[in-house]
């Protein structure tokens, strides 16, 4: 008797959730994952939808059209299980990230000195020694983040934001503001396997499996931990930087001279041979 699929609508973080749901034998026995990536506006064809017996999905309200959440799951054969799991979104670390398109990890603040048009070294001087926390109001930003991610949750059952609010301080949860590392990705997996009623893999199993997204970890403005009284995120931490180790002032040294030769591609840029220092 063949695999049942079990159809996976959700971002970069459905592929390593998959991983980790695959490290219950029940569960991997029983099932055959089709990751369907939703930020791309991948279609689902309705002869899949009409094969899935698990339908895992991160909500998606009606200005998906054809995507949202409840036009897909009116389309599922009426047998078939349906479960909401959490999209993570987590700014708190990066509270000045803007999300503007044009330039990958896009930062207001660092932006707005660039527009300056200060010579490069007096920009990254200035970038570095700036008080944010005297330019903005850093607990309401915080506070901005956690109540979007309170609307999240609430359309999972899956139990993950209680344990983000206490601990986002004590240890760093988020690589970027969209990808959770493996502490927060083993919960979620628990969590969803717990509700489907399998046996949790062992956290030493979990564990195994490695940081889910380990190629790229933005940095933190060591004025931004400072503030908040975090362990981590000093000017001395060093990132992983897609295969290059940085500290904070060598990003934004980076940052500053990509975004001043007009480069679109950050991404590209801080993987090729150009990077400054």
């Amino acid at each position: 008797m063949g695999k049942k699929l079990c159809i996976v609508h959700a971002n970069c973080q459905g592929e390593p959730l998959i991983q980790r749901l695959m490290a219950c034998p029940e569960f991997s026995i029983r099932y055959e994952c089709l990751l369907i990536t939703n930020y791309t506006r991948e279609p689902i064809p309705d002869e899949t939808l009409g094969q899935c017996t698990l339908f895992l999905y991160q909500h998606l309200g009606a200005n998906w059209d054809n995507l949202a959440s409840k036009v897909l799951l009116d389309k599922l054969p009426p047998a078939a299980q349906h479960l909401c799991i959490p999209n993570m979104f987590f700014k708190g670390y990066w509270p000045l990230w803007s999300g503007k398109t044009g330039f990958d990890y896009r930062c207001s603040h660092m932006d707005e000195i660039i527009c300056k048009r200060l010579p490069p070294e007096e920009t990254v001087m200035l970038l570095l020694h700036s008080n944010v926390a005297a330019w903005y109001d850093l607990p309401a930003l915080m506070e901005e983040t956690l109540e979007l991610e309170r609307n999240r949750a609430s359309h999972t059952p899956i139990q993950y934001l209680d344990f983000l609010i206490e601990n986002y301080g004590k240890e760093q949860l988020f690589n970027t503001i969209n990808h959770p590392r493996a502490t927060l990705m083993n919960l979620v997996a628990k969590g969803i396997l717990a509700e489907l009623k399998f046996k949790l893999p062992k956290d030493a199993t979990l564990n195994a499996i490695g940081e889910p997204f380990p190629e790229f970890e933005q940095p933190i403005n060591p004025k931004v931990a400072k503030f908040f009284g975090w362990n981590f995120g000093g000017p001395e931490t060093e990132y992983e930087i897609y295969g290059r180790k940085l500290n904070f002032a060598r990003y934004v040294s980076n940052y500053v001279v990509a975004r001043r030769a007009k480069i679109s591609d950050f991404i590209g840029f801080l993987q090729g041979d150009n990077i400054a220092i």
